[in-house]
């Protein structure tokens, strides 16, 4: 295999990085320096739900699958991405706007939302409190065409807000072990093919309902 094209879509970890807000923010701190120990190492205290990671079906399901079970198979594949930068913040995305790449998308395809605002990660209020989101009736889209995965640049493919309907956005997805990626990074570049290879490899953490990971597309010659 010889790569043509290879885009990072992994936001970077760092101390107290933007997040979901009801969490803890991330911790990253020292635990030896090279100046006293001789060699440099560090402690992280964070939630799985945290930057670039991915919800397993037990992120509402108790007898879901978690990160360290879920079928590895299910997270590489060919993906279709989506362009909807150009919405205004705190957009639903739904039926009506994913019909426009119906003829796009197969059967075990994962699809990419791009909404630009991995490109605005910061503690501003569009990226915390008023992110682009999946509909209920946007997920059940992906369920009738029987995508395996899907990912988004916000914080949450549910919306911020109670009547966004996040809760029946996870779980219609999870209900069908449908993963979802959230805080993937998302780059305009990716609009200039219509498939990608995609792999979002997320930490084997038995027992965890999420799980940061690192995502890349490609393109091969």
């Amino acid at each position: 295999m010889k790569i043509k094209k290879l885009v990072d879509c992994s936001q970077t970890f760092f101390h107290n990085n933007p997040g979901y807000l009801p969490y803890e923010l991330c911790e990253i701190n020292f635990e030896t320096k090279i100046a006293s120990e001789g060699y440099q190492s560090e402690r992280l205290n964070m939630n799985t739900h945290t930057s670039t990671h991915f919800d397993a079906p037990r992120h509402h399901f108790i007898d879901g699958m978690d990160a360290a079970e879920y079928p590895v198979e299910n997270l590489v594949g060919e993906a279709v991405p989506m362009d909807f930068f150009d919405l205004p913040v705190h957009s639903g995305i739904g039926p009506e706007l994913l019909d426009r790449y119906a003829d796009e998308v197969r059967p075990g395809d994962i699809v990419l939302l791009c909404t630009g605002l991995g490109l605005k990660r910061d503690w501003g209020v569009d990226y915390v409190d008023n992110w682009t989101f999946l509909t209920p009736e946007g997920a059940q889209w992906m369920v009738d065409h029987g995508v395996k995965g899907v990912c988004i640049d916000g914080l949450s493919v549910g919306g911020p807000r109670p009547e966004d309907g996040g809760g029946p956005t996870h779980k219609i997805a999870l209900s069908n072990n449908i993963w979802y990626g959230e805080e993937v990074y998302l780059p305009k570049e990716l609009l200039t093919e219509k498939r990608w290879n995609f792999a979002f490899l997320p930490l084997k953490i038995e027992g965890a309902s999420g799980a940061p990971g690192r995502a890349i597309a490609w393109i091969e010659e």
